[in-house]
């Protein structure tokens, strides 16, 4: 692989190689029990603060020059126990429920044995790249946790870079680390509107779209070269994709020497 085709593959974080959804479930859960076992809030009243928390990290902005995310993340806490319970803002409550939350995430973002194997085997003839929008305080922990530093030629943040996915400019950022062109590199990951739709701006080769459930997109925009149900069936898309080449030159060679 690589001669013709393929020379490397980029791969999203978040839950394309870690399952980070469900490692912030049994985060919340976590700090559900302890609200309820510590503080004695109430079932209801435990949940409401947690589902505020998550809707205000789903729309969180974050300015790094402005505020650390710590800060920012303490304060979504605070608001959710004040909007929920009422009366004084409680910011010792609030700090205590993030770490509790970021600490239990953490532990339980994982590189799966299998793959792991996995990048191992890609990596003996492909350059691997990890490529993760984010904060990047928040961004490096998970690496950390997970410990797939040595899995990868190369990682970039996106909250290191002037732009992130799904802006072109982070791309061939990627592909000048590897010594690559944007017409040799697949980018694998989960979201179509960061990981497919910045492959696609972007000119790369392929675009593989991790899509768990296997349900169709209720936009059919943007398109991705092949999908995939688990980041497994990535190396049988790989060898699709070399075979087509390959076929692809002896037609033309053929077309060529019948001239």
């Amino acid at each position: 692989m690589g001669l013709h085709g393929v020379k490397a593959v980029f791969f999203d974080l978040d839950n394309t190689l870690i399952d980070t959804a469900a490692a912030g479930r049994r985060a919340i859960e976590e700090v559900i029990s302890a609200l309820q076992s510590k503080h004695h809030y109430g079932e209801g009243e435990a949940r409401a603060i947690c589902d505020k928390v998550q809707a205000k990290l789903l729309k969180e902005c974050h300015d790094p020059a402005k505020m650390c995310i710590t800060d920012l993340r303490i304060s979504h806490w605070e608001e959710a126990i004040q909007e929920t319970i009422g009366g004084e803002a409680n910011r010792d409550l609030a700090a205590e429920c993030y770490y509790l939350w970021k600490t239990t995430r953490l532990q339980h973002l994982t590189l799966a044995e299998d793959t792991r194997a996995m990048l191992t085997e890609l990596r003996k003839g492909l350059r691997l790249l990890l490529l993760t929008n984010g904060d990047r305080q928040t961004q490096r922990e998970k690496i950390e946790a997970c410990a797939c530093q040595p899995y990868f030629d190369a990682i970039v943040v996106g909250g290191e870079q002037k732009e992130e996915k799904p802006a072109p400019s982070i791309f061939h950022y990627c592909c000048d680390l590897l010594g690559v062109q944007p017409a040799e590199c697949v980018m694998v990951g989960d979201s179509l509107d960061t990981d497919i739709q910045g492959g696609l701006n972007a000119g790369l080769k392929a675009t593989v779209w991790l899509n768990k459930a296997m349900t169709a997109p209720v936009d059919t925009s943007p398109v991705p070269h092949y999908i995939i149900s688990s980041v497994l069936d990535l190396p049988a898309v790989l060898q699709k994709m070399e075979h087509n080449i390959n076929a692809k030159l002896e037609t033309d060679h053929m077309a060529s020497s019948n001239e």
